[in-house]
């Protein structure tokens, strides 16, 4: 009966069939990527008019950008969810127990869904004139497609080691300041 137990657990179909927390959780984490995205990415564009060209955003405003909205909603959804927001970050928590199976494939399905929406709407409410790449990146010259795999490897480290490390039950220092070390680890990799 042991294994059986395991391995419900394990795949999380209690949490389908007992509990809305689940559906709350899938809500938090589709909000959370879907603002990310749509703030992240706005970030990168040029809002100004041809009357009063702003210039092209900065790596250190984008990286602001980025990172203060991930800390933010963190903070304002890690209660409902965890505030994983980052399919790196559910696969992370899957391979260590931390979520279920099912709870994970939910996740990550909403945080597609939710990225998706994200860049929807920013494709909605930014001019034609402005669209340019809306936020998405691409290899300089000079870097190949290995290298940019690398960086994303090394980056994605750094995100999943920073959440790992502040949301440690064993640590007592932490206390509120999860969201901020979260958020400043994104605005750090992005710059």
């Amino acid at each position: 009966m042991g294994r059986v137990r395991q391995f419900r657990s394990f795949c999380g179909i209690d949490e389908v069939s007992a509990t809305s927390s689940l559906w709350k959780s899938m809500v938090a984490e589709y909000i959370g990527t879907a603002v990310i995205v749509l703030i992240g990415c706005g970030s990168c564009i040029n809002w100004g008019s041809p009357e009063k060209p702003q210039g092209e955003a900065t790596m250190v405003q984008i990286a602001i950008g980025f990172g203060i909205t991930v800390a933010s909603m963190v903070q304002a959804l890690g209660h409902v969810s965890g505030g994983h927001l980052n399919p790196a970050v559910t696969i992370g928590m899957l391979f260590v127990g931390r979520v279920s199976l099912l709870r994970s494939f939910f996740y990550l399905c909403s945080q597609l869904i939710g990225g998706i929406t994200g860049a929807a709407i920013l494709r909605a409410v930014t001019p034609e004139a402005r669209h340019g790449a809306l936020g998405g990146t691409s290899l300089a010259e000079g870097v190949t497609p290995l290298m940019g795999l690398g960086v994303e490897a090394c980056i994605t480290f750094i995100l999943v080691l920073t959440v790992f490390g502040v949301c440690d039950a064993n640590r007592l220092d932490v206390q509120g300041s999860a969201p901020l070390a979260i958020g400043l680890s994104v605005t750090t990799c992005h710059v």
